[in-house]
């Protein structure tokens, strides 16, 4: 198949860390399209814990058994990279139904400065539906057990950043 007639989907986030939540997604949607790009967005009026490097090495450690996932980075609109990937999907997890009000409200957004762009929506496990990078950051802050929420790699980097 050509490049130009692979399925790309972009799956954009912070990812400061990535969860077993994002992980699930990640793995569900590479099941779906030829090229699966995670995309980590750098965000300027945000102080992340992980820089932009350790966010994408800890992404790239933990899909090393996806041979069809890509880990890059941008700094511009969503809709912007996508197109610059020639990607023809955006990928969401939807943990809730304030998740998906968000979530439609950036997709129609999207889809007006990119109409080439589909997003697909993915629903969480159930068993991640609470989970989130800020409340992974704070049980880790506070030495809590985070064994269950996050990939190996990324409890021994938020056990070195935190000092437990």
């Amino acid at each position: 198949m050509s490049s130009t007639n692979k399925r790309i989907a972009v799956y954009p986030g912070s990812f400061d860390p990535v969860t077993m939540g994002h992980l699930d997604i990640i793995q569900r949607a590479a099941r779906q399209f030829d090229v699966l790009v995670v995309a980590v967005l750098v965000n300027r009026s945000k102080q992340p814990l992980f820089s932009l490097e350790e966010r994408m090495d800890l992404i790239r450690k933990v899909t090393t058994h996806l041979p069809n996932v890509e880990v890059d980075s941008f700094h511009d609109l969503t809709a912007n990279y996508v197109r610059l990937r020639n990607a023809q999907a955006i990928v969401r997890g939807v943990r809730s139904v304030t998740d998906f009000e968000y979530e439609l409200q950036m997709a129609s957004a999207n889809h007006k400065l990119n109409p080439d762009a589909e997003t697909v929506f993915m629903m969480t496990n159930p068993k991640y539906s609470y989970l989130s990078s800020s409340i992974v950051r704070e049980i880790a802050a506070y030495q809590g057990d985070v064994k269950d929420l996050v990939p190996p790699e990324v409890e021994d980097a938020l056990r070195l950043k935190f000092g437990g």
